[in-house]
């Protein structure tokens, strides 16, 4: 049977790759609706070997534009385009897009009985609990895309959650792992976004040097996988072979291995719980070694406020995304330094009075403040 694949976030580096997935097992997906930011030239790329229904484009008038080029296609433009190809027909919808702004879109897909392949950090950190939730009485299923919570979802396959002691999330350590604080104040913009070993957009390459992505995965495995903070641990392990690994309370623990390679946890959301193939092995004889080392939590900062939001819960994980998605912006733009992004996320995180058990409206209206310019 061929799975129709809808994708939201199809030109960013996660959609780029599923779109080669598609594109390279034709026998087995087919390409449904998708949305696009403001790269139309990446679009018109892949509407040359697709011809999707519907489109949406982030501006009206690049929606207007493409009308004229492709009559055959509905175009749509905003949060309103983002819902309907959430809403379309589909078997499975990959919310790939960057930011809080995958929220509202995601919900939809659920409330229509689609399952979701997730690679949406800020689904789960900022409205976990309602998106979870929502997903179970629905009967709807979450399937992990980032490398590190497909390993888990892997490795905890047929496992029952009570014996496992501990999940163990690995960490490259992002582009300044090897750097004191002491030089991490004179790190420029390049320096952060060459990452060390994966080709991700711009926004997730600083998360990862900041060591916030890592923060929202401890966030996003609670949602996924049920176990409290103290029970997911995380492990620097520069090489990104093992991709993440479970303890069980026998002390066997269990990893997924492999390439540097999203396309594998791609492949493996889209197929599951099947497997097809894919011509990428890991060479054992190739390694000379695997290096593992502890979090240190004064070093990576952001690490430590997750977490601390996590313990927390409420409106604290929201707050949180959304401060870092506004410094992260300020910081790709050239206004504050590297260091500065966690200055603001720690001083916003401070500053709020934590909600417990807020309401979607409570969490959007936080979203929307604090990733502004609040001086």
């Amino acid at each position: 049977m061929v799975k129709t694949i809808s994708i939201l976030g199809a030109t960013g580096s996660i959609g780029s790759q599923s779109i080669d997935v598609i594109k390279n097992n034709p026998e087995h997906f087919k390409l449904g609706a998708i949305s696009v930011g403001r790269n139309m030239v990446k679009l018109k790329e892949i509407l040359t070997d697709f011809r999707p229904e519907l489109v949406s484009v982030q501006d009206e008038k690049d929606a207007r534009e493409l009308s004229k080029l492709y009559p055959e296609i509905h175009f749509n433009y905003g949060e309103e385009g983002l819902i309907e190809v959430a809403s379309s027909k589909t078997d499975l919808l990959l919310t790939a897009i960057m930011g809080s702004v995958g929220l509202k879109p995601t919900l939809s897909a659920i409330d229509q009985g689609t399952d979701i392949a997730l690679a949406n950090k800020e689904t789960l950190v900022a409205a976990g609990d309602i998106v979870m939730k929502r997903a179970y009485d629905k009967g709807v299923n979450i399937i992990p895309v980032d490398s590190e919570h497909s390993a888990l979802f892997q490795c905890l396959k047929g496992e029952d959650i009570k014996s496992v002691s501990n999940l163990i999330i690995t960490a490259s350590g992002g582009s300044f792992r090897d750097l004191s604080r002491d030089q991490l104040k004179h790190v420029s913009l390049k320096d952060a976004l060459n990452h060390p070993n994966w080709s991700m957009g711009q926004k997730i390459t600083i998360d990862s040097a900041t060591m916030m992505n890592k923060g929202f995965e401890v966030i996003e495995a609670k949602h996924l996988f049920g176990l409290e903070a103290d029970k997911i641990k995380t492990l620097l392990h520069k090489e990104s072979i093992i991709h993440s690994m479970v303890e069980f309370i026998d002390n066997s623990i269990m990893a997924q291995i492999g390439n540097s390679d999203m396309r594998t946890a791609i492949q493996y959301a889209f197929t599951h719980p099947d497997r097809i193939y894919k011509n990428n092995p890991l060479k054992f004889e190739e390694l000379s070694q695997l290096n593992f080392k502890e979090m240190d939590f004064d070093r990576f900062k952001m690490l430590k406020f997750a977490y601390q939001a996590l313990e927390s819960g409420g409106t604290l994980p929201t707050v949180m995304n959304a401060a870092n998605e506004y410094a992260v912006a300020e910081f790709l733009a050239g206004r504050i330094s590297f260091l500065e992004i966690e200055e603001i996320v720690e001083d916003r995180m401070l500053s709020h009075e934590n909600i417990q058990n807020p309401s979607l409206d409570t969490i959007l209206s936080l979203d929307a403040e604090y990733k502004t310019d609040m001086r």
